[in-house]
């Protein structure tokens, strides 16, 4: 039993001081999230923009996306709207057609999903008689705010080739679920991107929202066709020096799943995609980090560690729940369980770093409606655990699942809310 006893407290160790240095290193970044500075838009409109919209079975949402876009306040000479209908058994080309997409029908039985998609498409605006300066990748399900293409123009003409906007949501207050993502992503647009922004550190792509230099596509070429395309594209910028650049004010508002299942299985693809983005690319940028002193890769194999650090948190709590629990002392009365740092301390880092999503909200200015859903934020964040584990457990699948939208909805009942 000793034996036993000991591989527990040599486990526990480990994962107590991994789980405290993360903790430490991601606040001590949060802190550059509390300042944001807008910047001025000096520069007139310029750059040509293809934006495409890798889309399947999308009838119900496509339409007021292709609208807002539509809408911009741009010259609509200097923008075109691409519509992928891929692999669709709906009327999702009729409404792109109807809405003012020029669509393209892409069927695919073996090279299917967003990644496959795009790389497709790409092709495509190769052949046109002029190519685009820029590429802008938007869901199905998204809606756009209308100085988006000015901002994006703004970033290219400073010399920015790969630029993330900022990632709202349009439906936060349908369930807790929907409310409980919503606070996750405005803590990490303020605490983790913009952040990242102030010390001049790549942003983490969303895979929407995302402006991409056209020269520099061609360059790098489109071989992002994982579960996790934006991930893998951001990885392979950074490793050839380019820093992703975040815009905090050129928003998209993008559908949240309203039930934990639908939740669950969103979640699950992207943790599964992470993971496998990580097997290749988390040691490398770590060691890059290191020998070449660049915090860009270090900070970057760290967002590559985030699916193992939520499976580590969740190990965590799993541990002192038995540790705290368990009715075991040895002969001398004591618990042969090691806790290396005192339960306060713990307490005291999981308050302070919940108590900064409140605080950016009241940055962020966000409805005050989204201050009742951190009730139950803690019961959400958990479920993290059990995702994690059942990606980790099947990340070596590489199978694209369509994740269902159903809230049709415009800009100004979003902006209403």
């Amino acid at each position: 039993m000793s034996f036993w006893y000991g591989a527990f407290n040599i486990v526990y160790f480990v994962v107590q001081v991994l789980t405290l240095v993360v903790a430490l290193y991601q606040f001590g970044m949060s802190i550059f999230g509390f300042r944001h500075r807008k910047q001025p838009i000096v520069h007139q409109p310029q750059k040509r923009f293809a934006l495409i919209i890798p889309a399947h079975n999308e009838e119900r949402v496509v339409g007021p996306l292709i609208d807002s876009l539509v809408a911009q306040n741009y010259p609509r000479e200097l923008f075109d709207v691409y519509l992928i209908a891929d692999n669709c058994t709906d009327h999702t080309a009729d409404v792109g057609e109807r809405h003012g997409a020029t669509v393209y029908q892409r069927s695919d039985a073996q090279e299917r999903g967003k990644g496959f998609a795009i790389k497709w498409m790409i092709e495509r605006l190769k052949e046109l008689p002029r190519e685009p300066d820029a590429i802008i990748m938007f869901d199905a399900d998204n809606l756009v705010d209308p100085e988006f293409l000015r901002i994006m123009n703004e970033k290219l003409c400073r010399g920015h080739q790969v630029i993330q906007g900022y990632l709202g949501v349009k439906n936060p207050f349908d369930t807790w679920v929907s409310v409980s993502l919503a606070i996750s992503y405005w803590y990490d647009n303020r605490m983790w991107q913009n952040a990242r922004a102030n010390l001049g550190l790549p942003c983490a792509l969303g895979g929407t929202g995302l402006c991409i230099d056209f020269s520099l596509l061609k360059t790098l070429g489109w071989n992002a066709t994982g579960l996790t395309e934006d991930l893998e594209f951001g990885v392979r910028c950074v490793e050839h020096g380019i820093t992703p650049l975040w815009a905090h004010e050129a928003k998209v508002y993008d559908e949240k799943p309203m039930t934990i299942m639908a939740s669950f299985k969103q979640r699950l693809r992207w943790q599964q995609g992470h993971f496998q983005c990580a097997k290749e690319h988390l040691m490398p940028l770590f060691k890059q980090g290191l020998m070449e002193r660049k915090l860009m890769k270090f900070d970057t194999a760290v967002y590559l560690f985030q699916p193992m650090r939520s499976l580590v948190v969740f190990v965590m709590s799993l541990m002192m729940l038995i540790v705290s629990y368990l009715p075991v002392t040895n002969s001398l009365g004591v618990s042969p369980f090691t806790q290396i740092i005192p339960t306060n301390v713990w307490v005291a880092i999981s308050a302070v770093l919940f108590l900064e999503m409140p605080f950016a909200l009241m940055l962020e200015r966000i409805n005050w409606r989204a201050y009742i859903g951190l009730i139950l934020a803690p019961m959400f964040l958990w479920t993290w655990g059990p995702v994690t584990c059942y990606a980790y457990l099947t990340r070596k699948n590489r199978v694209w699942y369509h994740t269902e939208h159903k809230r049709s909805m415009r800009l100004d009942q979003v902006h209403g809310r």
